[in-house]
């Protein structure tokens, strides 16, 4: 049976942590990888199955990764989250709660619209990375990395802290051919076959974050050039259910 794990605070909010899915009995005794409810879904569909934080999960399905990334973006994809911790947060004090905890602008999201943002700790050092929904039901909607469960979760289920504008997440154009290494503020970066240029996001001050900066980057030990760039890199031709 599934737990739910509810922690009321003193500023009118609820938490909700749903635990991931029921996992699927497994034939092997000494196997102790999970199973989502997807697990035969996946394997119909050509997918390559590896570990990951204690749960079984495609990594590939038969076509490449530029062919799957093209049809996310030509068409439509879904990506199955049964593994990953599902939070639902209620109150009142529920945006002022998360805006406290993280980058994003929350109070800004329509009904029903999510964005990717950051955790962050007291100094505005990046923690981990997640998703925030503004449902339409009264509650935010937020669901985090497999691997980091209890750090994220006793995380939120901490007291609001001041949470100070030492920075801003901003995404990076790399304006050589270069792949992006994971240095300095530079937090992620890979190619983007739908732009057929490197992108990248980084962790810049404020007065760093105007879209159209030039800035210098360093990839494998050597300076490149990049331009701040506005977010989503490619614009969405997703439709919202109303």
């Amino acid at each position: 049976m599934q737990r739910v794990v509810s922690v009321v605070a003193h500023l009118g909010f609820r938490l909700q942590a749903l635990p991931p899915a029921l996992c699927r009995p497994l034939s092997c005794a000494q196997d102790v990888l999970r199973r989502t409810p997807l697990y035969d879904f996946h394997l119909a569909h050509g997918g390559k199955m590896v570990a990951f934080a204690g749960w079984s999960l495609p990594v590939q399905y038969r076509d490449s990764h530029t062919d799957s990334h093209l049809h996310t973006r030509q068409h439509c994809s879904l990506f199955d989250v049964s593994h990953m911790l599902q939070t639902k947060i209620f109150g009142s004090d529920r945006v002022k709660l998360m805006e406290s905890l993280v980058v994003g602008d929350i109070a800004e999201l329509r009904p029903n619209q999510g964005t990717l943002s950051l955790f962050t700790n007291e100094a505005g050092g990046i923690l981990d990375d997640l998703i925030v929904t503004n449902t339409s039901e009264g509650h935010l909607y937020v669901v985090s990395n497999a691997g980091c469960w209890e750090k994220d979760l006793a995380l939120m289920q901490d007291k609001v802290r001041e949470l100070q504008n030492q920075g801003r997440d901003v995404g990076l154009e790399v304006l050589d051919n270069a792949l992006l290494a994971l240095q300095g503020t530079v937090t992620s970066g890979c190619p983007s076959p739908s732009l057929k240029k490197n992108v990248a996001m980084g962790y810049v001050p404020c007065e760093y974050s105007r879209p159209g900066t030039m800035l210098l980057v360093e990839v494998r030990r050597k300076q490149q050039m990049a331009v701040v760039s506005k977010m989503p890199f490619v614009s969405t031709n997703y439709y919202t259910l109303k």
